[in-house]
């Protein structure tokens, strides 16, 4: 009997280190900044587990939904260049009728689909669309719209939302979206950064994160090294032929919701623009109302205008409180049915989360210290697990550095 009491203690000690191994994230990296410097920089774990490569702050890895402010950045160049109007109905540029079929005198316009009021929402998909179709069909589906609320009146955060978006950008440029953002965004603020691996050197993309699920698995940019053999989702009789390329036909190729391949420290980089209203060294990247409009709060929940979770990601919390242009104003919440005090301050910080593939990542600004965080963690549960808000324990963790 003694010997089994032994032999279960074991057990049980090793199924305890097992759960909290798994606990531990495969990745997480953290950098903190004010407005002219890097003020600590922290990375534990691996970028590539089979490889035993790891991370580092300068590794880029796909950040998920925090792509939408730096698109929003490009959209910011091109309305300062008289080529984008926020206030004009987008059908205008796209070239057919973006149009809620129950509200079908409403138009849509730019303000609207960068704060997630447009009415649109992710029913009909937006993730699978492939290199030959259109996104004018995908709009053409009745589930991809509210058809309770019309547009302007109500927030739901939608993933679509920004492929329109990148359709809008093309038509007004016509250039691929991949190629615009190199020339407006990445190229102009010195980053290392691209879209689907896009415009990335292979030095950038042999330093690419894996991200992983939380128990482990490969789920995202397990490329060994390599550059992906298609960059889009190919066309469904396989190919990738992207010379068939038309401006603003299918805005979701190169994933502008989510597809940005970044470092935390370019991503510091970033927050640095937004403190500094625009500003990068002697040169004026975006005029400071242009920042100004983007960190505003276009919309706040009074207790009945819109869907504060995640549509998509049931298990998340309720921490969408305040809205910009593709910013989230953090500690506007009631602390109960909105719970969007990441940092437990009750300050106010500005910036956006992401979520995808089991990586979990944030820049966020304080305007008032003048300071920042960027980060990430992968193989990690997309939870509503914290102690003082709706995000997970291990976003709490990273933001706060406690």
């Amino acid at each position: 009997m003694k010997r089994m009491g032994l032999i279960l203690s074991a057990l049980l000690a090793a199924a305890a280190c097992t759960n909290a191994f798994a606990a531990e994230p495969v990745a997480q990296v953290r950098v903190t900044f004010d407005r002219q410097h890097i003020l600590v920089r922290d990375a534990k774990g691996y970028a590539d587990v089979s490889a035993q490569r790891r991370i580092t702050v300068d590794d880029p890895a796909r950040i998920a939904s925090v792509s939408k402010l730096v698109t929003t950045l490009g959209v910011m160049r091109l309305v300062e260049q008289g080529k984008l109007n926020l206030d004009e109905d987008v059908s205008q540029q796209l070239g057919w009728p973006l149009r809620n079929p129950a509200f079908p005198d409403t138009p849509i316009t730019l303000r609207m689909l960068l704060s997630h009021t447009s009415s649109l929402t992710d029913n009909a998909g937006y993730w699978d669309v492939a290199l030959n179709e259109n996104l004018r069909d995908l709009a053409g589906n009745p589930k991809a719209w509210d058809n309770a609320h019309a547009p302007g009146t109500w927030f739901r955060y939608t993933n679509l939302n920004f492929p329109v978006v990148a359709s809008v950008m093309e038509r007004a440029s016509g250039e691929r979206f991949d190629r615009l953002m190199q020339r407006l965004v990445l190229r102009p603020l010195g980053l290392h950064a691209c879209f689907n691996w896009s415009g990335c050197d292979a030095a950038t993309i042999a330093r690419g994160v894996v991200l992983y699920d939380a128990a482990g698995k490969p789920q995202k940019d397990d490329l060994h090294g390599k550059a992906l053999d298609c960059p889009v989702i190919a066309a469904r009789d396989g190919s990738c032929d992207l010379s068939t390329w038309v401006a603003g036909r299918n805005g979701t190729l190169f994933s502008p919701q989510g597809g940005l391949r970044i470092s935390v420290i370019d991503l510091a980089r970033i927050g640095q623009l937004l403190l500094n209203e625009g500003r990068v060294g002697k040169t004026q990247f975006l005029a400071p109302k242009s920042i100004q409009t983007m960190l505003a709060s276009h919309w706040r929940y009074d207790g009945h205008d819109g869907d504060i979770g995640e549509m998509d990601e049931p298990q998340r919390g309720s921490f969408f409180c305040s809205y910009g242009y593709a910013t989230q104003q953090l500690g506007q919440g009631d602390g109960k049915s909105c719970r969007d005090d990441l940092f437990g301050d009750h300050r106010l910080h500005v910036g956006h989360s992401g979520n995808a593939y089991g990586l979990l990542s944030g820049v966020w600004i304080d305007p008032q210290a003048g300071t920042g965080v960027a980060y990430f963690a992968t193989g990690v549960e997309n939870a509503a697990s914290g102690a003082h808000s709706a995000f997970s324990a291990i976003e709490e963790s990273l933001a706060t550095g406690r």
